[in-house]
């Protein structure tokens, strides 16, 4: 989610409905270093009353500095750390869905930046492992467990499955067999309410993390806050259904609107904003009978005036067009061999491994 939930994004989610909403991945050096592109990630608007930080890294000393930092200048209320990440700028230097194979810079670093953050609670998040025959999710777990971390998500698929093909539920209900003292929470394949509480029942985990499943669609987070109090017995299950957002083509253009305007704030550019946004629209337009003229027009703007003209050529009472809105969102990509540094499946330790070469992880502010 790179490039996708800075403050605009959570601001817009958040007006849909309740959650807890985490930055984009953020690299610890880079944060250590105060560049400024790390510190304007890390910004959070002043309605954001829970600020949620996502941190990455492979060296033990620099992830628990960049958690003390976050701390002594209060910029933030919870941290998560990514051990999940599987794209090759970061597994190839033994960062994110790699990192947990070496079972002691795991440990090593979530006990470090536990003890950092003190009373602010720390999260982390990690796939299976690296590969079927290199699963390392429940010795991680245990490890995680025992530093004291608050909670462990887990998304069900290994780094080699990208995001392709379904995401293993079972190991989340493993996990969570497993793991006792500490909450666990579900990710992978949430498209809708329903398979958040259908992930919930199948696997007895506390919550459910969404990713690419808010990808334009915003208000998914208002039908999660609807199904969840149906759930706990708040409202009935006809309640909950009929809070579910099913908007037509007008209330999408509007959120498509609104996302680019908080953009130009946080941008302070509307130019950039415009270029920003521009990921957004086949998310957002998905399903719907908006053609391809349309689409590539909306992708060139350079301003929210050219936007709105646009914009005003549709129908805005075009209806929810259904299940051709609905489902898996964004590229999926397809299984792929993780790259990984030279000899890192050799062993569990780091024996061998150049630890100078990894900490070059640590110098990329992108995050991911």
């Amino acid at each position: 989610m790179a490039g996708i939930t800075n403050t605009a994004f959570r601001r817009l989610c958040r007006e849909s409905g309740a959650g807890l909403y985490v930055s984009e991945m953020i690299t610890s050096r880079a944060l250590v270093e105060r560049t400024p592109e790390s510190l304007r990630l890390i910004t959070h608007h002043e309605s954001e009353k829970t600020r949620s930080i996502q941190l990455y890294g492979v060296d033990p000393k620099t992830v628990a500095e960049a958690v003390t930092f976050l701390v002594a200048e209060d910029r933030a209320d919870h941290i998560d750390l990514n051990f999940g990440c599987p794209v090759p700028k970061v597994t190839r230097k033994g960062g994110g869905s790699a990192l947990p194979w070496k079972l002691d810079l795991f440990r090593a670093i979530v006990e470090g930046a536990v003890k950092a953050a003190g009373d602010i609670p720390l999260t982390i998040k990690m796939r299976k492992g690296i590969d079927d025959e290199h699963l390392t999710y429940l010795e991680a777990a245990r490890a995680a467990e025992g530093a004291g971390v608050a909670a462990i998500a887990l998304h069900g698929r290994t780094a080699n499955q990208f995001y392709s093909g379904q995401a293993d539920w079972s190991s989340i209900a493993t996990l969570k067999e497993t793991i006792t003292s500490v909450p666990i929470l579900g990710n992978g394949d949430i498209w809708s309410a329903e398979d958040a509480i259908r992930m919930v029942d199948e696997t007895g985990c506390d919550g459910v993390v969404v990713g690419r499943g808010c990808l334009g669609r915003p208000w998914l987070f208002g039908d999660l806050d609807a199904a969840f109090r149906a759930r706990a017995g708040q409202i009935s299950q006809a309640e909950a259904e009929a809070a579910y957002t099913k908007p037509p083509l007008g209330t999408v253009m509007s959120a498509l609107r609104r996302h680019t305007e908080l953009l130009t704030e946080f941008n302070g550019d509307e130019g950039r904003a415009c270029r920003d946004i521009r990921k957004h629209i086949a998310w957002y337009f998905k399903g719907y009978a908006v053609g391809h003229e349309v689409r590539r027009a909306l992708a060139l703007v350079d301003s929210i005036a050219e936007m709105d003209e646009l914009l005003a050529t549709m129908d805005p009472l075009e209806p929810y067009p259904g299940e051709g809105a609905e489902g898996p969102r964004g590229r999926a990509g397809s299984p792929k061999r993780t790259v990984l540094p030279q000899g890192w499946l050799d062993s569990r330790s780091l024996d061998g491994i150049d630890y100078t070469e990894l900490a070059e992880a640590e110098r990329d502010d992108s995050g991911g």
